[in-house]
This record gives structure tokens, C-alpha cells and sequence, in this order.
């Protein structure tokens, strides 16, 4: 990647809108746009000029509208410039951004004049890549600019802001701190060996890097219930067929997502949606009804439906209160003893068949609910929402983790940690002490980027879209 190129890209999703957006970043932006646009006056940085989009040629080589019909160049589309001078941009840059019509057609046409100015095209997530390059911000803030945009709820939305304006650097930065400061006097023993370090001194340096573990764990901990804001919580509905598990999905969504019949094995493959509750994104999965089969088609539905109880994150198994348990529920109770599963008994509004007792037997808990009606849902919510973050309001006081990346990392700056105090109480060369110290350093400054590779940043940008 050569950072003095200028890179264009459409920064609005794709398809038709109102408003579209071309970005071009570098130091020839200004240049680049200039020939495709008659402006009503002067770009200045921060300030948005009207205009119009025209062929190169005639007027178009001027920035300035002329009024005049000798020079003018065939019109495209009124626009809307906006210039951004370096250092004061999203990536440093010189910035231009074109803002036309949402048509796909005159976007892609305003990247090929670009393209044919001299930018080339924007690798994915290259213009955050190129913020965090230039050091305007760093790594885990450049991975909250994708959270952010990838956000299904408010809570999620939260929570990206929160790392984006610094919150979990801040944090990283002080735990380095307090890891330089209480070990760096360890230094001179190292340029001294002959000198024994004092049984107190050994015992308070082993104290206080407990301490800053203990804090590294809380930290790491945070992961298992915030990543499901960032990825979504995986919730299957799974039971045999015509016990109600589209009619469940559908009431969930308040539409009609799912097709429902009295007809057994009508939904044949997994059918999905999110769903917000209480801030929490959930991806929630009907499933085709598990029975026995000899129907081809079904019996992969079935097969997909078993691989969902084994992937997702939480289950639902529905039964019909109105009918005995049958083989095929008792068969379903079995494979979801071990999971992290509640049960709904549907069908609250029919008279009770199901034997209960059963179902309590089974250790999960359940809920009675009409799928039809709508009963009982507002209750099967919450239970989704306890059963996983069932103290998450605690944890909301501090900082948290959503990404695999950074719990990774502090798990492996604790596991150094560890060994440096078992470097330290047994005696054993300081040097090794202080390569375990520098790797627990290294570790926590992956995370903010302060240490990092070429192929750790391709991966981590790879995921964004064009235009970010």
C-alpha cells in the first residue's frame, strides 16, 4: 500500500438512495475532482459548496462556474462538494468528498473520471487503515469504526462509541504504565547481578503484578457476555414438526417471515432474522421439525437443524402443550441436556396435555406461551436475556471486550505475567524476567496497535467495506 497515492471509493452502501457519497483521499484529491466539477465558488476546507458534475472538458477545467454557455461541459448531476484540508480529515489527508444524487450509475461514474484523473481504487477499510497509519487513531479504535457500523442495536452502538472515543485504550494504556513503573527499578539488578534483591522488595514486586493480572483477567472476562453485542447471540428454535416454532419466529419478528401450515415438514431449511432485545441482537433461527424421515430433502433439513443446537448459542425447544410428550420431544429433551437451552411450551390457550412434570424434570427452565396469540412472549424474552447476561448491568460499570482479537491478547499478556512472577519467586535470572515482562507489554500493545504486523492489519481491514 503506498500511502502518497490518491484513493477513491463510493462511501454510501450500495444500491439506490437519495444521497450518495465519493470519497477521494490524498494529495491530489483536489486535483483529481477538479476537471468533473463547476462549482459556484472556491473550495475551502469545512465548508460544503453546491455545484454540478460534468464531463471533463470546457468549464469543467475550472473550479468555478462560469455562466456561460461556450464553455460548459455536459451536465451529470448537481452535487454537493465538501473539501477537507490536511491534517484536519478523517484520514489526514487531503479529503474531497462528492455528494450526488443516489444513483449508481452516476456514482460509479464519478470513480471512473477519478480512476481516469489518477486515484486508484480504495482497498477495503483503506481509509481508516490509512487514520490509524497516520496515527490519528489507533488500532482497537479503527476496529470500533467497523463495530459501529455493523451495529444492530443501541447497546451495541454504545459500546463501539465507547472504544472509539478511547475508553479501552485508556484503560491498556494505564496497565502498561503500571507494569513499566513498578518493574523498571528491576533494571538495575539486571546491570548489577551481584546485588540480591531484598525478600520484601521480591514479595511486593510479586503483589503488584498479581494485581495488575487480576485486572487483566476481569478485563478478559468481560468477553463472553459483550462479544454478543458485537457478533449477535445465536438463538435456534428447534422441536418437532407443527409444535409451533415458525408461528414462534414469526409472533418474535411481528412478521411474516416464516411460511406456516398444518402441513408437517413444511419448513425444509433454517430461516433466520435478528431480533432486539433489550439492546441484546439476537440472531434467532427456526429450524425444520426433527423426526424420524425418509423424505431426502427433509432429512437434510433435519440434519441442519441438529447441527444448529450444536452451534448456537442458546436453544429453544418448543413443545405442544396441548399433546403428550411423544418420542420424538423425548429424543429432544436428551440432546439439549447439555446445552445452554430453555423450553417453551406453546399452545397456553388449548388445554393442557403435556405432562409438566416432565419438562421440570429435565432441570431447564420453561415457559408457557400461545405463539398465535402472542402470550407469554415478553417472557420468554427476558429469559433469553438473563439466561446470558444475566449480569451484565454490573459489568456495563467498566470497560469491556467484544473482540476474539483482544481477549486473545490479554490472555496471552496474562499467561506472561504469570510466568514472570514464577520468574521471580523461584530465584531465577532477571534477564528472564524481563523478557516475560516485555512480552506481557507486547501483548497489551497489540490490541491499541502499538505492536503489530503488516498481515495482522490486511486480516483486520479485509473486513471492512470499500468506502471505510
Amino acid at each position: 500500500m503506498n500511502l502518497d497515492d490518491t484513493i477513491v471509493a463510493i462511501a454510501t452502501p450500495p444500491g439506490r438512495g437519495g444521497i450518495g457519497v465519493v470519497r477521494l483521499a490524498g494529495p491530489e484529491a483536489r486535483a483529481i475532482a477538479a476537471p468533473m466539477l463547476r462549482l459556484s465558488r472556491e473550495l475551502e476546507p469545512g465548508r460544503a459548496v453546491r455545484g454540478d458534475l460534468v464531463e471533463p472538458g470546457g468549464a469543467g477545467d475550472d473550479v468555478r462556474e462560469t455562466g456561460t454557455d461556450s464553455k460548459t461541459s455536459a451536465r451529470i448531476d448537481e452535487v454537493v462538494v465538501t473539501f477537507f484540508a490536511k491534517p484536519h480529515s478523517y484520514t489526514t489527508d487531503d479529503v474531497v468528498e462528492i455528494s450526488a444524487h443516489g444513483s449508481p450509475v452516476v456514482l460509479r461514474h464519478i470513480v471512473e473520471l477519478s480512476l481516469a484523473g489518477g486515484a486508484r481504487l480504495a482497498e477495503p477499510g483503506e481509509f481508516t487503515k490509512r487514520a490509524f497509519l497516520h496515527g490519528r487513531i489507533n488500532l482497537s479504535q479503527a476496529e470500533a469504526v467497523y463495530d459501529l457500523i455493523s451495529a444492530w442495536t443501541d447497546e451495541s452502538r454504545r459500546i463501539a462509541v465507547e472504544q472509539l472515543q478511547g475508553g479501552l485504550s485508556k484503560k491498556l494504556a494505564e496497565l502498561r504504565r503500571a507494569l513499566i513503573e513498578n518493574c523498571s527499578f528491576l533494571e538495575a539488578y539486571i546491570d548489577f547481578p551481584d546485588e540480591e534483591i531484598e525478600t520484601k522488595t521480591r514479595e511486593q514486586t510479586t503483589g503488584r503484578l498479581l494485581e495488575i493480572r487480576q485486572e487483566i483477567d476481569i478485563l478478559s472476562a468481560t468477553f463472553q457476555d459483550a462479544r454478543f453485542f458485537r457478533e449477535g447471540l445465536s438463538v435456534a428454535i428447534v422441536g418437532r414438526p407443527n409444535v409451533g416454532k415458525s408461528s414462534l419466529l414469526n409472533s418474535l419478528l411481528k412478521k411474516d417471515k416464516a411460511i406456516v401450515t398444518e402441513i408437517p415438514g413444511t419448513t425444509r431449511d433454517l430461516i433466520e432474522d435478528y431480533l432486539n432485545i433489550n439492546g441484546l441482537p439476537v440472531r434467532i433461527i427456526d429450524t425444520a421439525g426433527i423426526r424420524n424421515s425418509t423424505d431426502l430433502i427433509e432429512k437434510e433439513g433435519i440434519r441442519r437443524s441438529l447441527d444448529a443446537i450444536e452451534k448456537a448459542d442458546f436453544v429453544i425447544a418448543i413443545f405442544d402443550g396441548s399433546e403428550a410428550l411423544t418420542e420424538d420431544d423425548k429424543a429432544l429433551l436428551r440432546k439439549i441436556q447439555n446445552k445452554n437451552a430453555l423450553i417453551a411450551v406453546n399452545k397456553s390457550d388449548l388445554p393442557v396435555e403435556i405432562s409438566l412434570e416432565n419438562i421440570r424434570a429435565c432441570g431447564k427452565q420453561y415457559v408457557r406461551i400461545s405463539a398465535i396469540r402472542g402470550e407469554g412472549l415478553e417472557e420468554l424474552k427476558s429469559a433469553i436475556f438473563d439466561s446470558n447476561l444475566r449480569n451484565w448491568k454490573e459489568e456495563r460499570e467498566g470497560i469491556v471486550i467484544t473482540n476474539l482479537r483482544h481477549k486473545l491478547a490479554l490472555e496471552r499478556a496474562s499467561s506472561s505475567l504469570s510466568m514472570a512472577m514464577h520468574v521471580l519467586n523461584e530465584n531465577q535470572p532477571l534477564e528472564i524476567f524481563s523478557i516475560e515482562l516485555r512480552e506481557a507489554l507486547d501483548h497489551i500493545g497489540e490490541i491499541t496497535g502499538a505492536v503489530t504486523t503488516e498481515e495482522i492489519l490486511d486480516k483486520i481491514f479485509s473486513t471492512f467495506c470499500i468506502g471505510k
